[in-house]
């Protein structure tokens, strides 16, 4: 359960009595010990500079004066790791005695942010702090560091030593209020339960009382005609007859799932409501029969995950009689788990239900509840029924199943005695449901509702702002919002030009953007986009080209529109990775661009930084292939995968001294290079080492 547990540690009776937890904790499940000590060797040094103007005068003499200082700074530097050395040996000892593997970490700074920072880099599963250390007077509810430490961890659980009497035989008590952090902490109970052989109990506390005192308040403050619009009379009757209720079924709810949790587990656990303030009835309920361990959440249920502590947890943190387990983890119960205890059908609901085959209704019945419990629904009537299909099924599906449910009557079939064969129950269960009911109900739109949305807003006049580019849409606009040019800087997009282009271009091919919007490119400008180097830098090219059309309203990319952008991309001077992979540029695409300039018409200048109008060929490479091992060599993935693989295998053979690759030579690089490509994936510095261990150059083809 516990494979690490940290304990920061003062020599305090909390932080000793933290060590003894440990070990036990330790010795049941197995875990590693780590134990820390943070001195602040800095601030002491700080400090007695501040002091110094404080000291008698006979100290006041530079050489006592420098003396004194030397003095210091040896008792801070070697004084404190001695201390730190000292109070580090307590663990030792205790963990040798059992055994158990320990590590100590001697850090130094600031002690709270040197434990966070240690905690949260190395993630422990459980940290063992005492709530009082060694500065500790009378009235101290719980340490400066403890509690900071407690806002800042994120991942670890942290066990807060309140009582510093040994280990006894108490039980376990979880505070639950349906949040995923509470539920983690009573698996985390009943974990320890089992293993320590302690009751476990579950308790819940809800407050039917704070209106009363809201509405109080309130009236105390409005006038007789505010207090008629408020109606507070209707008000108290609304939360004595439904509200009161509903919050101690909700609460009732939580405790019932944890009976079930724990029945999961093979296990029991004691329930218990509670009425009032939550945290106040909680300490109310410890103190009464004081236990050895209260688990809470770190966050309750009304909490944003930004929050550092829940404020019944911070208050029962500093109140409570007994040692505090603040989870950190979260769990949350199986769908029907809380369907059962939180979500009620109505009768017509349910009968609704029973039209369906029973092969299906469980899962059908599941998905609804899902739906209910993430829209907050605790009734499920017709109407929810409705928007969940709606919500899970596409549109149509449900005049479909009207349609079979009116053939099955029709037909006589008893729903109650439907089969379905394993496929169909496989593909019902699965996540295929929506797919398999969209094939059958009705055909695929053409286009999504976000891709129309698209298209239908190419109708619009788009507007380019002369003097920053900005680009408007429907009327004429006034003034530019980014340059605030007046309206008349505005240019209409002619798209008439384009498609005039596009039809001169001759025929059209339609390729998917991204979000699946159809982009047409001519003809004339798909070949030239070839002249580009294939690859990373054709994609984002025509990435380039599509977003700049798009902006404009277009949905046909003409070579007209293009060859700016195209031209650019291939002027890049590209150094490709591999000596022996080429430019990736087509001949025909370069000579096709070369005839084209940045405003469509015919040019002389068709140079750019590969070459000048043609691919350079390809090198002949002096490694002769078997046929085995070019068979080994295709299983790669075609493209880079395939060339990266090719150029490490011919770097090995290089390296041994062949000339002919066979399958064995094949092999052997390939599993030098999955090493290689494994330190290349982890330092992200993929490129440059690939490029050294082929030994390309730059300025190589």
């Amino acid at each position: 359960m516990y494979k690490t547990i940290y304990i920061p540690v003062d020599n305090s009776d909390h932080s000793n009595t933290a060590v003894d937890v440990g070990v036990e904790f330790a010795k049941t499940f197995g875990s590693k010990i780590v134990g820390s000590h943070v001195y602040a060797a800095k601030m002491h040094d700080k400090r007695f500079k501040q002091m110094e103007a404080g000291l008698p005068e006979e100290y006041h003499d530079e050489k006592e004066l420098d003396r004194q200082r030397q003095i210091h700074d040896s008792l801070i530097t070697r004084g404190l790791q001695i201390i730190t050395d000292s109070y580090l040996d307590y663990v030792d000892k205790k963990c040798n005695e059992s055994n158990l593997p320990i590590e100590r970490k001697s850090l130094e700074g600031r002690n709270w942010k040197v434990l966070v920072e240690d905690i949260n880099t190395n993630a422990y599963d459980l940290v063992i702090m005492g709530a009082l250390g060694v500065g500790a007077v009378k009235d101290s509810v719980i340490g400066s560091n403890t509690e900071r430490v407690i806002r800042r961890i994120r991942n670890s659980d942290m066990f807060i030593i309140k009582n510093t009497e040994p280990m006894n035989n108490g039980k376990i008590v979880v505070a639950v209020d349906g949040s995923p952090y509470s539920f983690g902490g009573l698996m985390t109970g009943l974990a320890l339960g089992k293993a320590f052989n302690r009751p476990v109990e579950a308790i819940a506390a809800f407050d039917p009382y704070f209106h009363y005192a809201a509405f109080h308040s309130i009236s105390g403050v409005l006038n007789e005609e505010a207090g008629k619009v408020f109606r507070f009379k209707e008000q108290e009757k609304l939360h004595e007859e439904i509200i009161d209720s509903g919050l101690a079924k909700i609460y009732q709810s939580h405790l019932d799932i944890s009976r079930e949790i724990a029945q999961a587990e093979k296990t029991d656990v004691k329930t218990t409501l509670l009425d009032g303030k939550a945290f106040e009835k909680i300490i109310q309920y410890v103190r009464k029969d004081v236990p050895w361990l209260l688990i809470v959440g770190r966050i309750g249920v009304h909490s944003d995950e930004d929050m550092d502590i829940g404020s019944n947890t911070e208050n029962l943190l500093r109140s409570a009689p007994c040692n505090v387990l603040v989870s950190n983890r979260k769990y949350v119960p199986p769908i029907d788990t809380q369907a059962e205890y939180t979500i009620a059908w109505t009768e017509e609901s349910l009968r609704r239900m029973e039209k369906i085959p029973i092969f299906a209704r469980g899962v059908a019945k599941t998905a609804i509840h899902r739906y209910a419990i993430e829209k907050g629904h605790t009734i499920i009537s017709n109407t929810v029924i409705d928007a969940a299909v709606g919500h899970i099924l596409p549109k149509g599906a449900m005049d479909a199943m009207r349609a079979l449910g009116g053939n099955l009557e029709a037909a006589g079939i008893d729903r109650d005695k439907m089969q379905a064969d394993d496929s169909v129950a496989k593909d019902l269960m699965g996540n295929t449901l929506s797919g398999m009911m969209t094939g059958i109900v009705e055909e695929k739109p053409k286009n999504s509702v976000g891709t129309q949305a698209y298209l239908d807003r190419m109708s619009q006049n788009y507007f380019v702002c002369d003097g920053c580019g900005y680009i408007g849409k429907g009327d004429t606009p006034v003034k530019c919002p980014v340059c605030s040019a007046d309206g008349d800087k505005f240019k209409l997009v002619d798209k008439q030009i384009f498609e005039a282009a596009a039809k001169a271009e001759g025929e059209l091919e339609t390729d998917l953007a991204y979000d699946d919007v159809p982009m047409q490119w001519t003809k004339d400008a798909k070949e030239a986009i070839r002249a580009v180097p294939a690859g990373f830098q054709r994609r984002r090219a025509k990435a380039r080209i599509e977003k700049s059309a798009r902006k404009l309203g277009m949905t046909t990319i003409t070579l007209e529109y293009a060859a700016p952008t195209i031209k650019e991309a291939a002027d890049e001077d590209y150094q490709p990775i591999f000596a022996n992979k080429g430019t990736g540029t087509a001949p025909a695409a370069e000579v096709k661009l070369a005839t084209t300039t940045t405003n469509g018409t015919n040019g002389t200048n068709g140079e750019h930084a590969n070459g000048n109008g043609a691919a350079k060929p390809e090198e002949t490479s002096p490694f002769t292939w078997s046929a085995d091992a070019q068979a080994r060599l295709e299983r790669a993935p075609e493209g880079f995968m395939r060339d990266c693989t090719k150029a490490l295998i011919e770097k090995h053979a290089e390296k041994i001294g062949a000339t002919l690759i066979t399958a064995e030579v094949a092999n052997e690089g390939i599993e030098q290079a999955k090493g290689y490509m494994a330190d290349a994936m982890k330092t992200g510095n993929l490129k440059d080492m690939i490029a050294n261990l082929t030994g390309s150059k730059s300025g190589a083809n």
